[in-house]
């Protein structure tokens, strides 16, 4: 069941309930070397957050904190969160409280010494995006009731644009900021007090307006900027949802996107009037495991472009992506057994400014309900299609062939036709690699960070007899099967159809994405590469493979740094030590584009 209302105005920052606890965690946003200029810096503090304490520290400074929080996890994403509504400084850091004394704010408190600190609610997980430094929209909804833009406006004088604008109050002054940054404007703190900073915002919007830069706007000024605003937030439509199948309460751009299903562990809401706007409300029981299963499994899903930033947490992720199509943005975090979260995937070419707003609209107000989650199947269930994820397109390479292991370091030997024209190389679906060579149809492959494969080729440069048994070992349908698979094959022929000394003709049914595939004798020695010939207009019997020799196949690596390792055996081994070889040293290369 979903219900929706209009949005209920939600604080960005959690509500902490203040305690001493000395072993707790602490974010600490500054210190002050005198008692006076710490206090005035801490009652600053508290005018925008909750639970603000100062602490005497040793050398006669002064501590300014935000918490206790029960653990660092929970202080390190306030921290993160703060930061990025610049709220706080980027010198912002955790620490344990250990050399934090008497407590000398709040003034004429008693702060108790045993209470137990209440946890960071784990469902608010952390903004990292920064571009998004800025307050709740909860100060501008207020303000826009406050400040009526006039019937008919009249322009003011600098005198009487000063009178009006003293008769605003402290949120109405902070709204005027929060809108003025919007507007793009200003970029410091959101304090309602209209100091330097405020002013060359106001100059600067004045100006750009075509009109007398002064540094005060008139009422009718103030209440264009509010009503650029506003308009924004009127044309996203933003609602309260309350998704009781699901189990969250959230703030979505209904002008923007309608519910459409539910698709375990999604309930989906698809684009509205033609927006190209969609939200997926993330909704699953289970623990760490399940929230890294799942942090793994989005970025496999079209939805969510491959260049974006990520960050993983314990109990938390988040994750980023755009492309020339679309951006998205996705949070989830552990709440009470249960991995809740959202998505926002918005258009590229779509308006920005509302991507913006409905972004932190939807982070500010995200809450999950305990009581509810998403069962594992709901109707009929998701369609089911291995190209699918709960009916989404799961992100698949532009092709996929086949490599092997040359060495200890887990570089790899391929087919130039593999890899060429790739943004992007992947071994095994997980590990990125980059191209050392590439030559006469060969390639070398190294992985970014060193594998330690389980097994590597080890070359024979005795070739098999004429008709005698080979084997190769690829990924003939592009890994669809997760696993190489052997394919057998007669030796026919030490030389190409036209005489080419480095090449060998085999009777050998492979298909396009066995290429490279590693070709080895009985005894388990890697005598080639499997590898495709140009014939022009002619047709081959199916059954027709060719392969790089060794001896060309090694000088290659050789040349390009790679040790090449000696078969040492001239023992044919059993079909079972074979595959398990084979299977080892293959590996699955992907292009990614």
């Amino acid at each position: 069941m979903t219900r929706i209302t209009a949005a209920l105005p939600l604080s960005l920052v959690a509500t902490f309930f203040a305690s001493t606890a000395l072993a707790q965690s602490w974010v600490q946003i500054e210190a002050q070397p005198s008692l006076t200029q710490a206090t005035t810096a801490a009652q600053a503090y508290a005018t925008q957050l909750p639970n603000v304490v100062g602490f005497e520290q040793a050398g006669r400074w002064h501590a300014i904190a935000l918490g206790p929080y029960a653990d660092d996890d929970a202080a390190e994403n306030a921290l993160r969160q703060l930061r990025a509504q610049g709220l706080i400084a980027r010198d912002a850091y955790v620490t344990d409280g250990a050399d934090y004394r008497t407590a000398f704010f709040p003034i004429g408190q008693a702060l108790a010494t045993t209470a137990t600190p209440l946890v960071t609610p784990t469902d608010d997980a952390p903004s990292t995006d920064a571009n998004l430094a800025t307050p709740s929209q909860e100060a501008v909804e207020q303000v826009v009731e406050a400040i009526e833009v006039p019937q008919e406006p009249l322009d003011e004088t600098l005198a009487q644009a000063r009178a009006s604008e003293r008769d605003l109050d402290r949120p109405a002054r902070k709204a005027l900021q929060i809108a003025l940054r919007f507007a793009g404007f200003y970029n410091s703190t959101i304090d309602g007090a209209f100091g330097n900073g405020t002013r060359r915002a106001m100059g600067a919007w004045q100006e750009a307006n075509g009109v007398e830069a002064t540094g005060v706007l008139t009422t009718r000024q103030r209440g264009e900027v509010l009503a650029a605003y506003q308009s924004v937030i009127d044309s996203l439509g933003i609602s309260r949802v309350t998704d009781e199948t699901a189990g969250i309460e959230i703030d979505l751009p209904l002008g923007m996107v309608e519910f459409d299903a539910y698709t375990p562990p999604f309930a989906k809401y698809m684009a509205k009037d033609g927006s190209g706007v969609q939200v997926m409300l993330i909704s699953q029981t289970g623990d760490e495991d399940t929230l890294g299963g799942l942090y793994e499994i989005l970025q496999t899903l079209e939805i969510v472009p491959l260049d974006g930033e990520r960050s993983r947490q314990s109990s938390s992720f988040v994750l980023t992506g755009q492309n020339s199509e679309i951006t998205t943005h996705a949070e989830a975090s552990l709440a009470g057994g249960a991995v809740k979260g959202w998505m926002l995937i918005w258009p590229t070419s779509g308006d920005q400014t509302q991507r913006w707003m409905a972004l932190r609209s939807m982070q500010s107000s995200f809450a999950p309900l305990r009581d509810a989650v998403l069962p594992d199947a709901y109707g009929e269930g998701a369609e089911q299609n291995i190209d699918l994820l709960s009916g989404l397109d799961i992100r698949r390479a532009e092709r996929s062939a086949t490599g092997f292991f040359v060495d200890n370091t887990g570089r790899v030997a391929t087919s130039t036709a593999t890899i060429e024209n790739c943004a992007r190389v992947v071994l095994d679906d997980v590990y990125d690699a980059k191209v050392v060579a590439s030559q006469n149809g060969m390639a070398l492959l190294a992985p970014n960070d060193t594998l330690a494969p389980i097994a590597f080729a080890a070359f024979d440069s005795r070739l098999p007899r004429l008709q005698s048994g080979i084997t190769s070992a690829g990924y003939a349908y592009g890994g669809r099967l997760g696993t190489p698979t052997l394919n057998y094959g007669t030796m026919q022929e030490h030389a190409g159809l036209n005489g080419e000394a480095d090449l060998l003709r085999l009777e050998l049914a492979a298909l396009p994405s066995e290429v490279g595939s590693p070709v080895m004798a009985p005894t388990g020695g890697v005598i080639g590469m499997l590898t495709s010939v140009d014939t022009g207009a002619r047709a081959l019997p199916e059954n027709v493979s060719f392969a790089y020799d060794m001896e060309k196949l090694a000088g290659f690596l050789s040349e390009h740094g790679v040790t090449v390792a000696a078969a040492q055996s001239d023992i044919d081994l059993s079909d079972a030590e074979l595959i398990e070889k084979a299977r080892d040293m293959t590996v699955l290369v992907s292009c990614w584009n």
